[in-house]
């Protein structure tokens, strides 16, 4: 069989091809640092590379949703800071209204300054979150959820929360209505009050639980008797008188009845009563300041009614109080979880960069190594291809 030279010559052309593709791929990973440029060099690698990739495209949302989620619950936190401190003010306005020597035209004053701090806490309540959003606005409220009524602040939002991922997810809303509208009446248990129509000789406390276990969750009501003996009361259960009839009266001296201790202080005239109900968590911080300016700018009221009013406002406000500090508390607890995973998204990164590395990264001495070798390959091929270009009959006759 004869082989003709062109043969030579083709193979050879081919095989220098074959290297210089080689010692090119080679100059390109040294180049890149990477071994993978591109699917075919690796399959292998290059899937686990794209697996990698993808995780840490996940890896940074979730980090941008930790990142939104911060954000806003630190202004959050910082506003229900602002929004204690508002009621904080309150509270001293109410122990101020309460002094003796004060008349009516000093409590009017403050209750002009306790509706100043009401219009401050409605603007908190409305703050927005930098973003287009409300950070009270709860499941979402395309207008500020707290509205100024007729009948006082409503909340005209969703309850809840707004989530940044399904995965984890962390709040990009806070719920108004948990914060500023249902906050338990009375002291929590209880609540007391006086019944309409009463004179203005007498009030009552907010009262305490002595036995929780004897608390029966029913409503009651205490009802004076004076005559010329003195004064004596009977408690009533659900409209059922208590066992034992009727009791002398002594100011300030504790009633006690299933569990709970009411103390009512002054001179109750007859048929006065108070009633005593379980507590609710229905209480608006707007009604609770709205009604304490109310009766702080009535006039012509007795001291017992002043007290009355500075006491229940008291209570009413140490509630809204607590409040808030729940929220705030909660808070700080949604900022800890938040740093919690950030941190775990840490390891995670580290363990995808890892990944990477392992599928991509170029070991630079074997990079080196190889492109010695392909280019040796080149040029033996370059030599043998010089070598068969002299292979013809011409060659030979000179």
């Amino acid at each position: 069989m004869r082989l003709a030279s062109s043969n030579f010559q083709d193979r050879s052309l081919e095989l220098i091809q074959q290297r210089q593709v080689a010692v090119q791929q080679a100059q390109e990973r040294l180049v890149s640092g990477r071994r993978v440029t591109r699917a075919s060099d690796d399959p292998t690698a290059a899937a686990r590379l794209e697996r990698a990739m993808a995780e840490e495209v996940r890896l940074q949302a979730s980090q941008r949703s930790i990142d939104a989620s911060r954000g806003v619950m630190k202004l959050a936190e910082h506003t229900v800071g602002e929004a204690g401190d508002l009621l904080q003010r309150a509270r001293e306005l109410l122990i101020e209204s309460g002094n003796a020597t004060y008349g009516d035209s000093e409590r009017k004053t403050l209750a002009d300054r306790l509706r100043g701090v009401r219009e401050d806490l409605l603007r908190l309540a409305n703050r927005g979150d930098g973003v287009g959003a409300f950070l009270f606005g709860g499941q979402g409220a395309a207008q500020a959820p707290f509205v100024d009524a007729a009948g006082g602040v409503q909340y005209r939002s969703l309850p809840g929360q707004v989530s940044a991922q399904p995965g984890d997810p962390l709040p990009m809303t806070v719920d108004g209505a948990l914060a500023f509208l249902t906050s338990p009446t009375g002291n929590g248990v209880f609540v007391t009050a006086p019944a309409s129509g009463n004179g203005p000789g007498a009030w009552i406390d907010s009262g305490r639980v002595v036995d929780p276990a004897a608390v029966t969750g029913a409503d009651y009501s205490i009802v004076f008797t004076a005559a010329t003996s003195g004064v004596s009361y009977e408690i009533f259960k659900d409209g059922t008188a208590l066992p034992g009839g009727a009791q002398p009266y002594q100011s300030g001296q504790a009633i006690t009845f299933d569990g709970m201790a009411v103390t009512v202080q002054g001179a109750p005239a007859s048929g006065d009563a108070f009633t005593v109900e379980p507590s609710t968590r229905s209480q608006s911080v707007f009604d609770t300041l709205d009604r304490a300016a109310r009766e702080l700018g009535s006039s012509g009221r007795s001291k017992a009614q002043v007290a009355q009013s500075v006491d229940a406002g008291l209570t009413r406000l140490d509630s809204s109080i607590n409040s808030l500090l729940a929220v705030r508390s909660h808070l700080g607890s949604v900022l800890d979880r938040t740093d919690s995973l950030e941190q775990h998204l840490t390891g995670l990164q580290e363990q995808v960069d890892a990944q990477k590395s392992d599928a991509n990264d170029l070991d630079l001495a074997e990079a080196v190594s190889d492109l010695q070798s392909v280019q040796t390959g080149y040029d033996a091929a370059l030599k043998a291809y010089s070598m068969v270009q002299r292979m013809t009959l011409f060659d030979y006759l000179r």
